[in-house]
């Protein structure tokens, strides 16, 4: 638990460069949050007030200091089903339940589970993530619904995303784009879709409100497998840009926290009409890199996101959708890992296969949630693979041939217990077995039964049994687990 003055100085200990950087990243977050509601299918003052709202209480409540949370591509695309579906109103009550569900598994401490998340799966993860965020941007493309203008709009609004950096990075490109696109529409008077005629800006300060939805089990039914796709996916990510900052800033942060924390800006967020979010990767190294590294940076950064919303929701109206759109495809191209292609050769097989199917799992499916935990489990199975073929078993015999020493080497599971069982020859007439073990480790109720099995044959047919060397975490499992000992074991055998 952190104490009150540590708390105190992450609040107040770099003042200046927090209140900087927060400025910079509410300039950033603007065309995001829009565009992300409209990957979500809602207005953008869901996305808005979303971004608002988490911001400010995971600055409060998060176990990350620097670290930018707010209304993200990586949950709005998993509420565009939803919402086409079943209306906004749903989508509030996802993201309460999703808050509840974080909080749940902050306050059980699942962030240990990170561990088992590869790097092969999250780089399938984050090139998941770009291609989603580029299709998303496909309907805004579509020449049968868009103006011929749009395209040149796009290309220029790219063009100043990159080429402007090299004049200087004082200001951020997405944010000059959208000026000059804004800008040059409103001089020209181009016939273009608009920020305005995706759905109606906030001008009030959001208020409290309960989702309008039946309080029934089959709404729960509707909402759960979104709210737990969202809840699962947010903190992914959000665990994966903590370990960024951490690396970034060479300092430690608290895991659980940070589930807890999120978790409590949803269930707020979804009472407020906001979608839900999570740590954004992009707008975290904004951030740092422009010097925030305190929770000041977040409560600025969203206090001043809905300052000038509010204040300014006309003009933020008369953007371009091609600003968005160009914008949105800088995002999936940053996103996307462009390294992990050339190292499809260089990279293991089985890292390789790992990734992409991940990829194709998500774009399928559209569910990050899904292709995670495909990429997990594939991963586990290729691991257990690897350590069954370093394991091996030997034997060698006495002079006289009537006692034979088998020696098991490398790790006993259930993905070795095959080769185990085939390495003895149950034929062979001997008065004593030794199984030695000491080069072995003993993991799971298979290889304790497959033991079983290996005494209680020999024994079956008269040969005296020794298991010997066995290490201490072995011989608990063992003595637990194994019934070679116990009374009327051949009987249960012959059963079998």
């Amino acid at each position: 638990m952190i104490s009150l003055d540590a708390y105190r100085a992450q609040w107040f200990g770099n003042i200046r460069g927090d209140v900087l950087s927060g400025l910079v990243v509410a300039l950033a977050l603007i065309p995001e949050a829009i565009a992300f509601s409209i990957i979500a299918g809602v207005d953008p003052k869901v996305g808005l007030y979303a971004s608002f709202s988490i911001a400010v209480i995971t600055a409060i409540t998060g176990g990350r200091p620097g670290m930018i949370s707010a209304a993200t591509a990586a949950t709005a695309v998993l509420m565009v089903t939803l919402v086409k579906d079943h209306g906004l109103e749903y989508l509030l009550a996802a993201t309460v339940l999703a808050g509840l569900i974080q909080i749940g598994m902050g306050v059980l401490r699942l962030g240990f589970v990170m561990r088992y998340v590869s790097k092969s799966v999250m780089t399938g993860f984050v090139n998941a993530l770009a291609i989603l965020i580029f299709m998303a941007q496909l309907p805004e493309l579509d020449p049968r619904h868009v103006p011929w203008i749009t395209y040149l709009l796009v290309a220029a609004g790219l063009g100043i995303i990159y080429l402007f950096p090299l004049l200087t990075k004082a200001v951020p490109s997405p944010l000059v784009t959208i000026v000059v696109l804004t800008v040059l529409a409103f001089v020209l008077g181009l016939d273009v879709r608009t920020v305005g005629d995706m759905g109606d800006l906030p001008d009030t300060l959001p208020v409290f409100l309960i989702p309008d939805i039946p309080l029934s089990f089959e709404t729960l039914m509707i909402i759960l497998p979104y709210s737990v796709a969202v809840a699962v996916v947010g903190l992914l990510e959000s665990l994966m840009t903590q370990n960024i900052v951490d690396d970034l800033t060479d300092t430690k942060s608290n895991r659980s926290q940070e589930m807890v924390g999120q978790g409590i800006a949803n269930t707020a967020t979804g009472f407020i009409g906001g979608m839900a979010g999570c740590a954004m990767i992009g707008q975290s190294i904004i951030n740092v890199k422009s010097g925030g590294r305190g929770r000041l940076s977040s409560f600025v950064a969203g206090l001043f996101l809905l300052i000038l919303v509010v204040g300014l929701g006309d003009v933020v109206s008369m953007i371009p959708m091609a600003a968005l759109v160009a914008i949105m495809i800088m995002v999936s191209v940053g996103t996307f890992s462009w390294s992990s292609i050339k190292n499809l050769r260089e990279h293991p097989r089985s890292s390789s296969i790992v990734m992409i199917a991940t990829v194709v799992t998500v774009v399928y499916t559209h569910n990050l949630a899904i292709g995670v935990l495909f990429g997990v489990l594939l991963s586990g199975i290729f691991f257990a693979g690897k350590i069954a073929q370093l394991f091996r078993v030997t034997s060698e015999a006495s002079k006289d041939g009537r006692v034979r020493t088998y020696r098991v080497e490398g790790q006993l599971f259930y993905g070795s217990v095959e080769d185990f069982m085939n390495a003895f020859d149950f034929k062979e007439a001997l008065d004593k077995v030794v199984i030695d073990v000491s080069g072995a480790h003993i993991w799971d109720i298979s290889s304790v039964q497959a033991l079983d099995m290996a005494v209680l044959k020999f024994r079956r047919d008269g040969a005296d049994v020794e298991i010997r060397g066995m290490n201490e975490a072995s011989e608990t499992i063992v003595d637990k687990l194994a019934i070679h000992d116990k009374p009327g074991a051949i009987d249960t055998l012959m059963s079998h």
